[in-house]
């Protein structure tokens, strides 16, 4: 793209979109078409690519995210990240046989490192991964940086998919929740014939990030999630510690809220083992409980903050959408909502949220706002992110 007065003069766009979430297991890439505006949007998925961090890369994403690590060590992963993450554009673009030169866009979410919202303004948030690198290695223009904007407007910055979600699922007749199960549980509750004001999108609480730290602990770092939901299948789940778990604040919190692995990572995954032993819970029963534990927080939540009228169905994604123990467990929670997945609307459950931050850069550089006000609660509408265009070449 030589310009943005040339993007925007385009009907019809080119557009890389990465993504790596809270799970820090690497980044998912596509490539889509995407033309019109709003809910006439139009969004075809071309090319998905998932490629896993180097197990020293996760680590040192996991360590970034702890309050001591060192700013050095943050700053060189940051442009590490850059790189990577301009390795997954070429590799997307190569399997789909697209030269770069081709490539309109990329819109990169980054690797969120700390995020630490705070209702009515003066909130922060570090999502890393350069992008000026991948600007200067590829020679497309990227958009990056998404949620300071939200911030700045007194947003918490998250979630930002919500504007995605109307665009992708709103439909005249049938009210739907759009439930991502990352690391962190998010829905976005799109109500039959929905405006962009009538949307209501919050983090639910904790998705697979309380299951993937179990059991990377409970396997000495050998297995670093519940593979096709088998230990949790296996177990039992004990009522007591789920209502031991279940009274975190932050699943009693009103939305706007959002949260991340401050609340529920590595020190939360320590005190639930440590209460579970406690009560003498055995490691099979202790991946069921925090299992449902993640069931319950999206259950709960629907029920304490969601409209009463019927949800007629729940589109599952998300690494968590390819747990059939978890699926089932929500089902049970949910009697008469329709389970579906986004594989169901030819979308792959990984490849759902960089689709969603295609979106978000395509409207960045057409100059116009995305994000959800009252999903945030951010003051009024914002343009998100930050555009980098790549150096000219001489």
């Amino acid at each position: 793209m030589s310009s943005l007065t040339d993007y925007r003069a385009k009907t019809e766009h080119l557009v890389i979109a990465l993504m790596s979430g809270t799970s820090a297991d690497g980044v998912d890439a596509v490539l889509v078409r995407i033309s019109g505006q709003s809910l006439d949007l139009r969004v075809e998925l071309l090319q998905h690519e998932h490629l896993d961090y180097p197990e020293e890369t996760r680590a040192a994403v996991l360590r970034a995210c702890l309050p001591d690590c060192p700013v050095t060590e943050i700053t060189r992963l940051s442009v590490e990240l850059g790189e990577q993450y301009a390795q997954a554009v070429i590799a997307v673009a190569r399997s789909h046989g697209t030269p770069l030169q081709e490539i309109d866009l990329v819109a990169s979410h980054g690797q969120t490192v700390c995020h630490l919202p705070n209702p009515g303004g003066g909130g922060a948030t570090l999502q890393i991964g350069e992008p000026a690198v991948i600007a200067e290695r590829t020679g497309v223009t990227v958009v990056a940086d998404f949620r300071p904007a939200d911030m700045a407007a007194g947003g918490q910055g998250a979630p930002l998919v919500p504007y995605a979600d109307w665009v992708l699922f709103c439909d005249s007749t049938l009210t739907r929740a759009i439930q991502n199960i990352g690391g962190i549980g998010n829905v976005t509750y799109v109500p039959a014939g929905a405006a962009i004001d009538d949307v209501i999108a919050f983090d639910t609480g904790p998705g697979n990030m309380v299951i993937d730290g179990v059991v990377a602990l409970l396997s000495g770092g050998s297995e670093s999630y519940d593979r096709d939901g088998i230990h949790a299948a296996r177990g039992q789940v004990n009522d007591e510690l789920l209502a031991w778990l279940i009274q975190h604040p932050y699943l009693q919190r009103q939305p706007p809220k959002s949260t991340g692995r401050e609340e529920f990572g590595e020190q939360f995954v320590v005190q639930a083992m440590a209460h579970a032993r406690g009560l003498g819970v055995e490691d099979d029963d202790l991946v069921a409980t925090v299992t449902a534990f993640t069931a319950e927080t999206i259950a709960d939540s629907y029920r304490r903050f969601l409209p009463q009228p019927p949800i007629d169905e729940v589109v599952l994604g998300g690494g968590g959408s390819l747990n059939p123990t978890l699926c089932r467990m929500i089902a049970q929670r949910l009697p008469g909502a329709k389970l579906l997945t986004h594989e169901d609307f030819g979308i792959p459950a990984q490849a759902k949220e960089p689709l969603a931050f295609a979106i978000l850069g395509h409207e960045t550089v057409m100059g116009r706002p995305a994000n959800v006000p009252r999903a945030t609660g951010a003051r009024h509408p914002v343009i998100l992110g930050k555009i980098i265009p790549p150096s000219p070449k001489a």
